[in-house]
């Protein structure tokens, strides 16, 4: 008889080993010399006990579900990568508090999953946003990699300067010791003529350049639909003609300043002449699109993005998850 057989004979030093290494959280060499047992046997054993269910492992809800959700919303929309951010409302706090907490639970999915990915070749193209904003916080600046990150439009500092681009893409550049690119100019100016002469300002075109070499982009989600639920719907960044030509195109939402309608294609609209930003196509080319959003009201938005393929990671939370599905399956019903 060897060894682990006369070992797996007493359930007593299964089960001891067993606490003493997942719940004590004691390392095997510990363990094996605790027991004068090789470290190989410790580890047939708690396998040994794992296969006579002396040793089992439950995730608890919501968690178990926001692998069944990744799972299937990967598989349902042919994405590269989904990561899913369990959110509990905890005790009683207003919807406001709780859409924030749940904002920054999936900007910190974002932030581990880009320090996962992130390699010092890439070129990465930033967006505008709280939830980017909210991501950067949660960058750990020990980790360096001298990447390169762009601004993937203008500057909307107008609104709220510490969400601009141009801070933001200086931030990340920060955190992970890269280089950063950023456009020295508005996002939206009054004209097709003055956005074509901006475009050949040699600071501008040489980030523009930059756009052909981009490989992954990280960008937040505007929704405009069912309700405007986008800062960029205000009348301070468009009009009411610009929006009643939105409307028309059925937008849904925006992403890096672009506006896209319930198929994921661009609003053809005049806008997209004087908006100074990564061409639409061009955007829709990057290799690696990762998408981080959070909130119930953003599903039918997100869903019409990743009809159009403008997302190939999504990084949300599990409510909004859920929501994405059951609209994908109320469509194929009613389809």
């Amino acid at each position: 008889m060897n060894n682990i057989d006369i070992y797996s004979q007493s359930n007593f030093l299964m089960i001891k080993i067993a606490y003493l290494y997942y719940i004590m959280d004691m390392p095997q060499s510990v363990i094996a010399k605790e027991f004068n047992i090789s470290i190989t046997t410790v580890s047939r054993l708690l396998k040994k006990g794992r296969e006579k269910k002396i040793i089992e492992f439950v995730i608890r809800d919501p968690f178990v579900k926001c692998l069944k959700l990744e799972k299937e919303i990967k598989a349902k929309f042919g994405l590269k990568d989904v990561v899913i951010a369990p959110v509990i409302k905890e005790g009683i706090i207003s919807l406001e508090t709780h859409e924030e907490n749940t904002k920054k639970r999936v900007a910190l999915e974002a932030a581990r999953y880009l320090q996962r990915i992130i390699k010092e070749d890439d070129v990465l193209g930033i967006t505008w946003g709280s939830t980017v904003y909210q991501m950067i916080n949660y960058l750990n600046p020990a980790q360096c990699v001298p990447a390169s990150f762009v601004t993937l439009h203008g500057s909307l500092s107008y609104y709220m300067s510490e969400w601009d681009v141009r801070n933001l893409v200086r931030r990340i550049a920060k955190a992970f010791n890269g280089k950063n690119y950023s456009l020295p100019t508005n996002a939206m100016v009054s004209s097709k003529k003055l956005a074509d002469m901006l475009k050949e300002e040699k600071d501008i075109k040489k980030v523009f350049e930059m756009y052909d070499k981009i490989n992954v982009s990280v960008s937040g989600i505007g929704s405009l639909y069912p309700e405007f639920n986008s800062i960029l719907s205000r009348h301070d960044y468009l009009n009411p003609d610009d929006l009643d030509e939105l409307v028309k195109e059925n937008v849904v939402g925006d992403i890096a300043l672009h506006f896209f309608d319930r198929n994921g294609r661009e609003c053809k609209t005049d806008l997209i002449d004087r908006t100074i930003s990564i061409d639409f196509e061009k955007l829709k080319n990057i290799d690696m699109k990762i998408t981080v959003a959070s909130g119930e009201k953003k599903a039918y938005t997100v869903y019409s993005a990743l009809k159009g393929k403008l997302i190939d990671v999504l990084i949300i939370d599990n409510v909004l998850a859920s929501k994405i599905l059951d609209i994908s399956e109320e469509e194929f019903i009613s389809g």
